[in-house]
């Protein structure tokens, strides 16, 4: 049973050692107990074991394919990441709403050798539990730092290459993936389809299903990786 459980978790992959989601851990656990319910009972056939692990390996490694073609089951299954803390401000209502208290924040911010909330630029809770934190740029803090402390921080647009429109948000923007346009997002950044499909055939990509990824920062450039059938 050792070594079949072994191998399930190869076959599983790198990213079931790497982190663990929802369904993930839903799927260790399921294969520790059908593991343990035949090492307890020996004269339980190992067929009885084997069986039910085979059944839960299929089915995960499915899920897995089909949330590589489809980001809905992707938020479907493994959720969205959430901001706790943005530009030093603490978001309560998502802390709230994750369940999240203040102990545990303060806790890892320690650990990444931050001592305060208002030196953190970006915490991220991601979806596998982990906390992500961007530290504020010094010239960021430093500028801040000078300011009323109850005005709220005015988005800054960059004027690079006459681009006007990207609000300062420090993290890049996605704007298609899986070779789907991210609507919501262009909006936020007013602007269209047709401005996209300029921005991607600039760099050489003629459809929009030809795009693994591509994604646009506060200074308005924008990234573009292609599927790997389109290399």
């Amino acid at each position: 049973m050792y070594f079949i459980v072994y191998g399930a978790i190869r076959v599983m992959g790198k990213r079931e050692i790497g982190k663990l989601s929802m369904f993930d851990l839903v799927v260790s656990i399921m294969l520790a107990e059908i593991a343990a319910f035949v090492i307890e009972d020996t004269e339980k056939p190992l067929y009885h074991g084997i069986v039910p692990m085979l059944t839960v390996l299929v089915v995960q490694i499915g899920m897995a394919f089909l949330s590589l073609k489809s980001r809905r089951l992707r938020l479907m299954i493994d959720g969205k990441p959430t901001v706790l803390i943005s530009k030093g401000t603490l978001h309560r209502d998502a802390m709230r709403k994750q369940r999240y208290n203040l102990d545990d924040l303060l806790l890892q911010l320690r650990e990444q050798n931050i001592d305060s909330i208002d030196e953190v630029q970006f915490a991220i809770l991601e979806t596998t539990g982990k906390l992500t934190v961007i530290p504020m740029d010094n010239s960021y803090s430093s500028n801040s730092s000078s300011q009323p402390t109850n005005n709220k921080q005015r988005p800054r647009k960059d004027k690079v290459d006459g681009f006007q429109n990207i609000k300062y948000e420090g993290l890049p923007l996605p704007l298609i993936m899986d070779g789907k346009v991210q609507d919501q997002n262009l909006e936020l950044i007013k602007k269209t389809r047709f401005w996209l499909k300029n921005e991607i055939q600039k760099k050489g990509v003629l459809d929009f299903k030809d795009v693994f990824i591509c994604s646009i920062d506060h200074n308005g450039k924008v990234f573009v990786s292609l599927k790997d059938d389109q290399k």
